[in-house]
């Protein structure tokens, strides 16, 4: 009959039994087989806790070898254990360095995010084995068919896309386009959990009053809203991290005296950008994130407006349009945003001085079936009125490009005055279509006249191209050029005199800001270079509209960051250098030909003559580029 082994205490049953075929692991660890010393000596081996030899091997000073395969696991457990706690301390204190550094809150409070009803448990070997597998695939390319019947030749486009043709070959799932994914359903229920918020990097206080910022005020000045239609700040960090990050990023630029604030918030929203760079998958929500953050954050805008862009076209949101003329009303929201991307690439490729991404297709032909739809609202119009105004202007830009070295004949001012008569025909038909706004006043019907006047001035502004003021110009030139000049002193004064416009120029987008500042240099180096020509031009007027606008800028309620003081610094400089050349104006008596003495002025170093390139305006003085945004 076999001995009946001792049970250890705790490991009954409920029936007071050791469970069958269950072995204690404290009655394992205990069953330390003898040394080899003591095994030769056939005497009683001693091993105590801690002592890495036997006390009789201690005692006679021999080497104790325990031939024990669990013994050996042990000592190696507690070496492992040993090393790897050593190795977290390094990187926990890493950790609190870069906390440190980066001005980021302490880490104890970053939550773990986990279900509050479910226990903290430590992972079983499968459940390890799984999150290693996931991590190693992850890392590699992948290259997995789908789980599909192989395609009918028959039932298959007869012709279709290449890439569509190689993935019905191969039904690699990397080489499906995200065709059907215009919904805007919500991203999983993690994101609310992983935000910013969540995390404690902003408070929940802090973060309601940057989105009231946002969606009361700002967000009004795109067009009634497009970029953001979410009612509450929970809708919005429920349907995307990115999203949230934008809106309180843009909202904190906004905001006067917290730097600390906008630059938290910044920086989790460039590294969300990051983190969604080779994502597959996108929301229409994720696109309006990357708008918003390009119309407002100078820095990253033409990075933004291009991967926006990117992201649309896999989503196909291009061909929404085209779905909407066959009948298919659904469409309507992903066509939106197919059109505030086209402003959007259009009015960064202007003022960037590069050529569009998006090209006049039948989607921007066809806007007429996207303001039938009964969803359309006086938002959509605003819009449309900006697509169709950049569709002249790419007109301008297809025709004359952008080569700053090529003046324009005289054959193109016939041109010049059909793109005239456009622009015209433009306000007429929307200004009288945009209705006063509960929340921006008539900014709505003025922000027409103020685009008006934008594009008759980098229309007309073509005339000067490459012609230095010396040139004897001929009437059909001078006479866009001093539309060009009419037009930039329009804008400036809509900017000063119209209480819409002019209470708004902190809100406004980056576009409005880099042509008010290209408008104004444009006058300041007319006035100087070009004040002996017969071109209409009032220096002393001009002068006073740009220290007017000096004022205007620097007196607005907003982050340091914003834009504005970084015009208004920029242009205040340039005053005060050209001030300085008038005060040092050197006399160069020359004997002309009947002893007529000549003064000649000193040129005014950056205003030389090479400053014709009118689409490039974000290189102006980089008042748009005010350097990184987190403060070290």
């Amino acid at each position: 009959m076999p001995a009946v082994k001792r049970p250890h205490p705790g490991s009954e049953g409920a029936d007071g039994r050791t469970p069958r075929g269950r072995i204690d692991p404290l009655l394992k660890v205990s069953k330390v087989r003898a040394c080899s010393e003591c095994k030769r000596q056939k005497i009683k081996c001693e091993m105590k806790t801690g002592e890495p030899s036997c006390s009789g091997c201690i005692k006679k000073g021999h080497k104790c070898v325990v031939n024990n395969e669990l013994h050996q696991f042990i000592e190696e457990s507690h070496e492992w254990k040993s090393y790897y706690v050593s190795q977290l301390e390094q990187v926990r204190a890493a950790v609190y360095d870069l906390l440190r550094r980066n001005e980021m809150p302490d880490l104890s409070t970053y939550a773990v995010t986990h279900h509050r009803s479910t226990p903290i448990m430590e992972p079983s070997a499968p459940q390890a084995a799984a999150v290693i597998e996931h991590m190693n695939s992850s890392s590699a390319m992948a290259m997995t068919r789908e789980n599909s019947q192989e395609p009918a030749l028959e039932e298959s486009e007869l012709v279709a896309a290449p890439m569509r043709s190689l993935y019905e070959v191969t039904k690699l799932r990397n080489l499906r386009s995200n065709l059907n994914s215009v919904s805007n359903g919500p991203s999983p229920p993690s994101v609310l959990e992983q935000d910013l918020i969540s995390r404690g990097c902003v408070s929940l206080d802090e973060a309601e009053m940057l989105f009231s910022v946002y969606s009361r005020t700002i967000n009004q000045f795109l067009w009634g809203g497009i970029a953001m239609l979410h009612p509450d700040l929970e809708s919005v960090r429920r349907a995307s991290s990115l999203l949230t990050a934008a809106i309180l990023a843009v909202a904190a630029l906004h905001i006067p005296n917290d730097t600390d604030l906008l630059n938290t918030c910044y920086k989790e929203f460039v590294s969300l950008v990051s983190q969604s760079t080779l994502n597959r998958y996108h929301t229409l929500d994720d696109i309006r994130a990357l708008t918003i953050g390009a119309f407002w954050l100078s820095d990253l805008s033409w990075k933004l407006s291009s991967r926006a862009v990117s992201i649309a076209t896999e989503m196909s949101l291009h061909q929404c349009v085209r779905k909407m003329l066959k009948g298919d009303m659904s469409q309507y929201e992903g066509a939106e945003v197919w059109y505030l991307l086209y402003v959007l690439d259009h009015q960064f490729s202007t003022a960037y001085g590069r050529p569009p991404i998006i090209r006049e297709d039948v989607a921007i032909r066809n806007f007429e079936t996207f303001l039938e739809c009964p969803e359309s609202s006086q938002r959509d119009i605003r819009l449309i009125a900006q697509v169709t105004l950049f569709a002249i202007l790419s007109k301008a830009y297809d025709l004359f490009g952008s080569d700053t070295d090529q003046e324009i004949s005289e054959d193109s001012f016939v041109r010049i005055r059909e793109f005239n008569v456009e622009v015209d025909r433009w306000r007429l038909r929307w200004q009288p279509q945009h209705l006063v706004s509960p929340y921006v006043g008539t900014y709505p019907s003025k922000g027409v006249a103020l685009h008006y006047h934008f594009a008759k001035f980098q229309i007309n502004s073509l005339s000067l191209r490459s012609i230095t003021p010396s040139a004897k110009l001929s009437t059909d030139r001078k006479e866009a050029a001093d539309m060009a000049i009419s037009s930039a002193i329009a804008t400036l004064n809509m900017v000063l005199e119209e209480p819409d416009i002019r209470n708004s120029i902190v809100g406004v987008n980056l576009y409005t800001h880099a042509m008010v500042a290209f408008s104004t240099v444009f006058l300041l180096k007319i006035a100087w270079n070009w004040k002996a020509t017969s071109l209409n031009v009032d220096q002393a007027q001009v002068y006073n509209m740009v220290e007017r606008i000096i004022t205007l800028m620097s007196g607005v309620r907003a982050s340091e960051k914003h834009i504005t003081f970084h015009i208004a610094n920029g242009l205040r400089r340039m005053m005060t250098h050209l001030r300085m050349r008038e005060c040092k104006r050197i006399e160069i008596q020359t004997d002309g030909p009947e002893g007529i003495k000549e003064t000649v002025s000193p040129g005014f170093g950056i205003f030389d003559e090479n400053w014709h390139d009118f689409a490039n305006v974000m290189d102006v003085f980089d008042f748009l580029q005010p350097g990184h945004w987190p403060s070290d």
